[in-house]
């Protein structure tokens, strides 16, 4: 009876660690949520993805302006302030050259292109071709004849252009003749700073713009240029240039001339033109800030990208600079 009972519960016992056994090869299974939690929770992170690192392209009309290399640089430097890609076209002012530059830009798929145009009308099919790849386009500095344009961030042209010429008129007494070098022809900085450089001296009449033609922003040209219309108008009383190297060009020509006296504005204030205007060469000249221009123009570009909303038209402010 005894060995029965025994028997019996050592049977029970073995039963009850079967059982435990069992228990716990069914429980390893039951473990399994908990990693499976863990993956829905880096899933779910996935869902939020990490802030897309933006890539720009920009595309320049010339670096070898000392202007548009201030420009490039503050563009650069809120790139990187920002964490994104800035990638960079120079057309060397040729305008064919900036068109195959932007769809180089659109073939690379960047996320926004910053168009600094060699030509405003010229440019506007690289913009619309933009528009068709559905990349926002922001021009700064000079604006697009067309297109669309999500915002254009320059100095007011106009207002500068007045500032110039009501400089030469006050300078003059409203008595003398004076000179226009003008910029590319098709831009709208030579279009705007004509325009109101001609606001403030057309109704002054002693005053006389005895000729005015394009030197294309250059110094080069503004030398040549200058020295074949001191030979029309050696009496010139004053210059206004477009831009500080034309003015800086004028110069030059004056000096070979032996011309002295002669008031010259210009426009840019960029390091050599405040040098000229410190040794009193230049008269003055109307200080835009490209620095500031290519950073403001990087900043609302990833502002368009997060969603945010922008101004069509971010001015960036004009002083003269006068020794």
């Amino acid at each position: 009876m005894k060995r029965r009972l025994g028997v019996l519960l050592a049977a029970v016992l073995g039963l009850g660690l079967l059982a435990g056994c069992g228990g716990a090869k069914k429980e390893e299974p039951a473990a399994q949520p908990a990693p499976q939690a863990q993956t829905q929770g880096q899933s779910g992170a996935a869902q939020q993805p990490a802030q897309k690192e933006f890539t720009l392209g920009l595309a320049i009309s010339t670096l070898n302006n000392p202007f548009f290399v201030d420009l490039k640089e503050g563009a650069e430097e809120a790139a990187k302030a920002a964490g994104v890609k800035l990638e960079i076209t120079d057309a060397q002012d040729d305008t064919a050259k900036q068109v195959s530059g932007i769809e180089d830009l659109i073939t690379k798929k960047v996320d926004l292109i910053i168009v600094n145009p060699t030509d405003s009308q010229a440019v506007v099919p690289a913009v619309e071709a933009a528009n068709k790849a559905n990349i926002p386009v922001i021009t700064v500095d000079r604006g697009a004849g067309g297109g669309k344009v999500v915002s254009h961030i320059a100095s007011d042209n106009v207002a500068g252009g007045k500032m110039a010429g009501q400089l030469i008129v006050d300078l003059l007494k409203g008595q003398g003749k004076v000179i226009e070098l003008e910029g590319i022809p098709g831009t709208s900085a030579a279009r705007d700073r004509g325009k109101g450089f001609h606001e403030a001296v057309d109704g002054v009449k002693g005053i006389e713009v005895v000729a005015k033609q394009p030197a294309d922003f250059n110094r080069a040209k503004g030398l040549s240029v200058m020295e074949n219309l001191l030979q029309a108008h050696p009496d010139v009383q004053a210059v206004f240039a477009h831009n500080d190297e034309m003015a800086l060009g004028a110069i030059e020509a004056l000096k070979a001339a032996g011309k002295k006296g002669v008031i010259v504005v210009g426009f840019d204030a960029t390091a050599d033109a405040r040098k000229a205007v410190e040794a009193g060469e230049m008269t003055a000249t109307v200080a835009q800030k490209p620095r500031d221009m290519g950073r403001i123009a990087v900043e609302t570009a990833v502002k368009v990208l997060k969603g945010e909303k922008v101004d069509e038209f971010i001015p960036v402010g004009l002083e003269l600079v006068k020794k």
